[in-house]
C-alpha cells in the first residue's frame, strides 16, 4: 500500500511542477486537465504526509524512553505515544479507505428486478416473498418503493415484478442482493410434506439521469395497452399501461401501476434509461447476453447467491461462506448484519485490488 502511496505522492509533485511551467499556463485544455487530476490526489497525498508526520513524531517520542528516567516523566511519554499511534490508526484507515475505486452509483435510486425462476408456483410465491424482504428493508430506512410492473402468479405470488426505490444510498446497500436466491421450504401445497427447492433471480440496476444518455425520439416505439390484474375498475377498462421499445438495442420497459398514462410512461421511461445505462456501461467488456448471466443466472438450482432453508431457520450467503440463523427476521427486513459483510469483503477485493 505505502508503494502506492509514494507513487501517487510522487504524482502530485509532478503535477504541481508541470502547473508552474508557462507553456502550461496557457494553454487552457491542459492547464484544466492537470488542475483536475492534481485536485483529485489532494486528499490522499495531504493525509499521507500527516501520517508521516505523525510517524517522525512517534520515533522521535519513542527515543526519548528511558527506564531511568523519572516514572511521571514515562507516563507522560507513553501516554503520548499511545495518542499518536491511536492518530496514525485513524490516518491509516483513511488512506485505505482513499485507495479504493469510487462508485459514481452509490447513492442512486434503484430498481429493482425480480423474476421466478425454477420451481413453478412455489418460485413465484418465493419471489412475493423476496419483495416483501426488500420493502420492509427499504422502509425501515425511510426509502420510498414504488411497484412498477407485475405480474402475478394464479396462487398469488410473482411470475415477475419490477420496483423502484427512491432514497439516498439504496444502490450502494441492493447492489448485493443481484443474482440467484434459493430457498428450501415445504410448500402449503405440499400434501407429503416433501422438502422443495426453488428459485427466483433479482436484478439491482442504479436509475439513470437524463443527462447520461441521449435518447432519441426516433429510437422509441411507445404502444398503449389494458393494465392486467388487480387495480379496480379505472386501471383494468381504460388504456393506462406503457410500452416502451429502444428500437436500436431492441430493449423494452412497461409500467401499468398507476392509473394515469403520463405516470405509466415516466416509470416506463425510467427502467428504459436504467436498462440502456446497465447496457452502456458494460458492453465495452462483454456482451448484454453474457452479463446478464453473470448478474441473474438462468435460474437454475445450482446457481445461487444465497439460500433460505427454511426446516433449519438458517440463511446462507455463499458470497461470503456465513449463514445466519434467523430466517425470518431477515425475510421481514433485518438484511443490514449480511449486507454489512458483503460490503466488507468488496472493500476488502477492491482495496486489493488498488494495491495491484
Amino acid at each position: 500500500m505505502f508503494e502506492k502511496l509514494e507513487l501517487i505522492q510522487k504524482r502530485y509533485d509532478e503535477l504541481s511542477q508541470l502547473l508552474a511551467r508557462a507553456d502550461v499556463a496557457t494553454n487552457l485544455k491542459r492547464l484544466q486537465e492537470l488542475s483536475k487530476e492534481k485536485a483529485a490526489l489532494e486528499d490522499v497525498v495531504g493525509t499521507y504526509q500527516q501520517y508521516k508526520a505523525k510517524g517522525k513524531a512517534l520515533a522521535e517520542l519513542e527515543a526519548l524512553l528511558n527506564p531511568h528516567d523519572e516514572a511521571e516523566m514515562m507516563t507522560l511519554i507513553k501516554e503520548e505515544v499511545n495518542k499518536i499511534k491511536q492518530q496514525q490508526d485513524d490516518l491509516l484507515r483513511r488512506l485505505k479507505l482513499s485507495l479504493m475505486p469510487k462508485d459514481p452509483a452509490k447513492d442512486r435510486d434503484v430498481i429493482v428486478e425480480i423474476r421466478a425462476g425454477a420451481g413453478g408456483g412455489e418460485a413465484s410465491l418465493f419471489a412475493a416473498d423476496l419483495f416483501r424482504m426488500y420493502s420492509r428493508y427499504a422502509e425501515g430506512k425511510g426509502w420510498q418503493v414504488g411497484i412498477i410492473d407485475s405480474n402475478q402468479s394464479e396462487i398469488g405470488g410473482f411470475k415477475e415484478l419490477i420496483f423502484e426505490i427512491k432514497g439516498k444510498g439504496a444502490f450502494s446497500r441492493f447492489k448485493h442482493e443481484r443474482g440467484v436466491h434459493r430457498v428450501q421450504r415445504v410448500p402449503a401445497t405440499e400434501a407429503s410434506g416433501r422438502l422443495h427447492t426453488s428459485t427466483a433471480t433479482v436484478a439491482v440496476l442504479p436509475e439513470a439521469e437524463e443527462i447520461e444518455l441521449n435518447i432519441k425520439p426516433d429510437d422509441l416505439k411507445m404502444e398503449f395497452f389494458h393494465s392486467r390484474g388487480a387495480g379496480g375498475q379505472n386501471v383494468n377498462k381504460v388504456t393506462t399501461a406503457v410500452r416502451l421499445t429502444h428500437l436500436p438495442t431492441g430493449i423494452m420497459a412497461s409500467c401499468q401501476d398507476e392509473r394515469s398514462q403520463i405516470r405509466n410512461r415516466m416509470k416506463a421511461m425510467a427502467v428504459l434509461r436504467a436498462r440502456l445505462l446497465d447496457l452502456e456501461q458494460r458492453k465495452q467488456s462483454e456482451s448484454m447476453d453474457k452479463e446478464r448471466r453473470m448478474q441473474v443466472g438462468s435460474g437454475q438450482r445450482s446457481e445461487k447467491i444465497r439460500t433460505y432453508n427454511f426446516p433449519q431457520n438458517r440463511v446462507t450467503d455463499h458470497r461470503i461462506n456465513s449463514s445466519f440463523h434467523n430466517l425470518q427476521q431477515i425475510l421481514d427486513g433485518e438484511l443490514d448484519e449480511i449486507i454489512e459483510d458483503l460490503s466488507s469483503k468488496e472493500q476488502v477485493e477492491q482495496l486489493e485490488a488498488a494495491l495491484t
